[in-house]
């Protein structure tokens, strides 16, 4: 093999996948590859005997050595598709997981006004507000991050989407200008301060800050359901992703703080990953 046959396609593709443990290294391998190349994912397959410039090999084979110790796709590449949105990602932020379209999904389903007014807590990316905001264009939305480099990248992605959301700084309701909601969603931190998964895999990359929460992962979540309320328009909804098992738990949460029509829906893999609440309007329970 000549050393111009190792730019073709197919060798740094096959050496690549060599490289790299995950549940999906020929993907991984290809989107570096387009990355860097330009080139479309099918154009691998259809011309394998294409060639790159040295220049784009060196710097693909870099992404991939990275890629090979556990650093995510999406941080390499510097963006993540959520919702039919291409959005700027960082280090700084959680990137956006597959399974929280359905909290779009189950937000979009819900009987809201023409101009409802939405809240995303702990916005990140600005994923959930921005695909809601895309969705539906006469909800006016604010959504709010602690973390000043979330803020700024989430609104770098609304500007870019042109999408008119409001973003704050903010640790969850503390920061924010007065202002009621029909709706408020969030998907907070919700992982246990032991939980092994922290040390394995892509989420050894991501800001603890942004997955863990305490003993039982439920710290932030008992903050925002017990401070929701004042926040809530009568007869608004309170909307929130959790763990794969923490469904109960967060129900619960849920009709103690006085929520009715609290129910749980299934992700993707049919797990009950969100669950809503709604604040039953004038009169209600309001105990802290």
């Amino acid at each position: 093999m000549t050393s111009k046959s190792l730019l073709t396609c197919e060798a740094l593709l096959d050496d690549a996948i060599r490289q790299i443990v995950s549940d999906s290294p020929r993907l991984d391998a290809e989107l570096l590859l387009a990355h860097v190349s330009g080139l479309s994912r099918t154009s691998f397959r259809a011309f394998p005997e294409r060639e790159v410039s040295s220049a784009q090999a060196a710097k693909f084979k870099n992404l991939v050595a990275q890629r090979a110790q556990g650093m995510p796709v999406a941080y390499l590449l510097g963006h993540q598709e959520f919702w039919s949105l291409s959005l700027k990602v960082r280090n700084s932020t959680l990137i956006p997981r597959p399974d929280t379209e359905c909290l779009i999904e189950v937000a979009l389903e819900l009987s809201l006004p023409d101009t409802a007014r939405v809240l995303d807590l702990g916005t990140g990316t600005g994923a959930i507000a921005l695909a809601l905001s895309s969705e539906r264009p006469g909800w006016k939305i604010s959504a709010c991050d602690l973390m000043e480099d979330a803020v700024a990248l989430a609104r770098e992605n609304a500007s870019r989407l042109k999408l008119p959301v409001k973003i704050f700084q903010s640790s969850w309701f503390a920061g924010l200008p007065a202002d009621s909601f029909d709706l408020i969603v969030s998907n907070p931190p919700y992982v246990a301060s032991d939980d092994h998964h922290l040390g394995e895999g892509d989420v050894r990359f991501e800001p603890a800050s942004a997955l863990v929460s305490g003993a039982d992962g439920l710290d932030d979540i008992r903050l925002i359901v017990n401070e929701a309320p004042a926040w809530l328009n009568p007869e608004g909804w309170l909307l929130l992703e959790h763990g794969f098992d923490q469904a109960g738990a967060v129900q619960g949460l849920l009709v103690a703080r006085g929520f009715v029509h609290v129910k749980s829906c299934k992700d993707y893999g049919g797990n009950d990953r969100m669950t809503l609440g709604q604040w039953p309007g004038k009169g209600a329970p309001d105990a802290q």
